[in-house]
């Protein structure tokens, strides 16, 4: 794990390209504390900062140069399966002499005998990379299939950036720091800014499993985001793989026996982790008691001749409290657990710091308890795994029951109908429809349920299509981009094609959906900018191509089923813990920031929301936002995720507007 920058000029004439990809490097050293490297010739300069997992030695120091001394590559991540690719080059007689054992080596040498697509084809792992063709003169920018590892990529002035972290570009003294309109309208409405837009309208993410080239020198600097299959000038964007070609050649090899589906997953989990366990430094896992981390740490110490190093946070408060379900499957699995009792003080203490973990306005506001648990396992090991993806694969989210629920019921009404049923909900009052619903059957019984009575509504009123209450569902803030002074019309988040697979399945869509979307730009980002604040590498089996190609086949009815998720895993799970440690209700990763900001944030959370600074940079009306404070602080509504997407574009603005 570790951090890359670079720049490609239309001439390195007259300028030290290698200092500016040095200066970008140095903003990273966080990815990367234990060695910095630059490599830097003619128009292209390749920066690097590296945190070490895989031979530690001198031989697996970045930027490297291939054998023929051909290619020169800076690499973020991990190839798991390049012990297995090292002895297929053997094989085939295309191995060179090795220096060491670092995947990065394995990696050059694959693109050297492959090329550099059907090496990434063949590559398991996470990965974001910068490779330079020397005899072609040719840079190709890539990331890996599901996105857990960043790459961001722009114009400074003429030069083509590119690095793991936006702050890297900043150092670019041509740098441009305005504001993307449309991405500002689209962070209010999901809490994150989609692919491949990025906060700045001439930066982009480079989209998941896509490979970027650019052949000689970079075009023209344009502000709009270039899609896989487009060109612009002499730089391309192609895919290399598809998960909607992964899910549609899928739906030809459905399992149609729940058992056989059984043993397949959890054979393609077990070698997924048995992959992702390689490693020349302490290794250990994130423990919720939750179904994906339990299943993982009991393949992990089935495969581990010693007891796996498990990790969790506790809170004070009871109902943000997991750690009594951890540790007593930790203790079940005979893992070494440790479990950090967190204060809301401490907890608040990492609020300041977000601006610079997350340079990009984001506001999951799990991400606070997400980096205290990364805190506590960088103490004690270097790399850990996580059941990230576990939801998006096996139908974890409530939405995939509520959405298809709710639409069934109301698809048939016209817009008009569905609109007035919204209004009229809408109209009886959070607090009342509280009151009410305590006479509800105890199966209907939630948290909030005035709250999610009155999300309902707001679905109804808006919904037109089964695309809409997705959205809808999946916002924070639905219509939040209506505040922004001059704001463009957000682009769409579901603009790609679906496999046709999912006609008729709306639970698989939705997930489908998530794992393009919601996955990669949320979850993804959150736990990677969480980690590596404090060095810490995060696996995800879950994500592991073999795990992927083989959830593909799993039906949708084998994934939710009796009105539950994650039926299939469920299954998987009972063979290691015992019924008490598996049926549980799933508990969300967070912290009580609603109560926090009616209490003891209330001050910083009003210096933030004066109108003046709201107003400040002409793009926020005021009057809306301190409409939704003065309704929350009262109890009226508890808008504590529309309020902070905006506290965190406001500190983010103080940082780095």
């Amino acid at each position: 794990m570790c951090g890359l920058a670079g720049v490609l000029a239309p001439s390195g004439e007259g300028r030290s390209l290698a200092e500016l990809a040095a200066a970008m490097a140095e903003t990273l050293a966080h990815r990367g504390p234990d060695g910095a490297g630059v490599w830097a010739e003619g128009p292209v300069a390749l920066g690097h900062r590296r945190l070490a997992v895989l031979d530690l030695s001198a031989a697996g120091a970045q930027p490297m140069v291939s054998a023929s001394g051909r290619y020169v590559l800076v690499h973020n991540g991990e190839i798991y399966n390049h012990l297995e690719l090292r002895r297929e080059l053997e094989r085939a007689g295309a191995a060179p002499p090795w220096r060491g054992h670092a995947d990065t080596e394995t990696l050059l040498a694959a693109i050297e005998c492959w090329g550099i697509d059907r090496a990434l084809e063949r590559a398991f792992g996470m990965f974001a990379l910068a490779l330079w063709d020397r005899w072609e003169r040719r840079l190709f920018l890539a990331r890996d299939r599901m996105g857990e590892k960043p790459l961001y990529w722009g114009w400074a002035g003429r030069d083509l950036v590119f690095a793991s972290e936006l702050k890297a570009l900043r150092r670019h003294s041509e740098f441009a720091g305005e504001i993307c309109r449309q991405a500002l309208g689209q962070f209010f409405t999901f809490a994150y800014v989609p692919a491949p837009r990025t906060i700045y309208p001439s930066v982009f993410k480079l989209e998941p499993g896509c490979l970027l080239e650019v052949a000689q020198s970079p075009p023209p600097p344009r502000r709009e985001p270039l899609r896989p299959g487009e060109r612009w000038g002499r730089l391309a964007i192609r895919r290399y793989w598809s998960l909607a070609e992964l899910f549609e050649g899928a739906c030809k090899e459905r399992f149609a026996d729940p058992v056989e589906a059984e043993q397949a997953v959890e054979a393609a989990l077990a070698r997924a982790v048995a992959r992702q366990r390689l490693a020349d430094v302490p290794l250990g896992a994130f423990l919720s008691g939750g179904i994906d981390s339990s299943l993982l740490v009991a393949l992990l110490r089935r495969s581990s001749s010693v007891p796996v190093r498990t990790f969790t946070i506790g809170f004070e408060n009871p109902a943000f409290d997991e750690s009594r379900h951890a540790e007593a499957v930790a203790r079940h699995l005979g893992a070494e657990h440790q479990t950090l009792v967190v204060t809301e003080a401490e907890a608040r203490e990492v609020i300041p710091r977000l601006p610079e973990l997350y340079d990009e306005p984001f506001a999951d506001s799990s991400q606070i308890p997400t980096h205290l648990v990364c805190r506590a396992a960088r103490a004690q090991v270097t790399v850990a795994l996580s059941g990230d993806g576990g939801d998006e694969l096996f139908g974890g989210y409530n939405r995939y029951l509520a959405g298809p629920w709710l639409w069934r019921r109301i698809a048939w009404l016209p817009a008009g109908a569905r609109a007035w049923c919204g209004r009229l909900l809408a109209a009886v009052g959070e607090e009342t429809w509280d009151r009410l619903w305590r006479f509800a059957p105890a199966r209907l019984a939630f948290a909030r349920p005035g709250e999610k009575v009155l999300r309902v509504a707001d679905c109804l009123r808006r919904a037109r299509s089964f695309g809409d209450l997705y959205v809808d569902l999946t916002a924070v803030w639905p219509e939040g981009g209506e505040f922004l002074v001059g704001a463009a019309e957000p682009p769409p988040l579901l603009a790609d094609p679906v496999p046709s697979c999912f006609a008729g399945d709306p639970a698989g869509w939705m997930m489908f959906q998530d794992l393009r979307t919601y996955l990669p730009d949320d979850l993804l980002c959150k736990v990677d900018r969480a980690a590596m604040g404090v060095s810490l590498e995060t696996r995800a089996p879950f994500l592991d191509p073999e795990v992927l190609a083989v959830a593909a086949r799993v039906p949708t009815a084998f994934k939710i089923r009796t009105g539950r998720g994650k039926w299939l895993l469920r299954r998987i799970l009972r063979r290691h813990l015992p019924p008490a440690l598996v049926e549980r209700p799933k508990m969300g990763f967070s912290v009580p920031v609603g109560e926090w900001l009616r209490g003891p944030l209330r001050p910083w959370a009003e210096a933030l929301l004066e109108p003046a600074e709201l107003a400040r940079n002409g793009l926020v009306d005021p009057a809306p936002v301190r409409r939704l404070w003065d309704e929350h602080l009262s109890g009226r509504r508890d808008w504590t995720h529309r309020l902070w997407a905006v506290l965190m574009w406001q500190a983010w603005r103080a940082r780095w507007g």
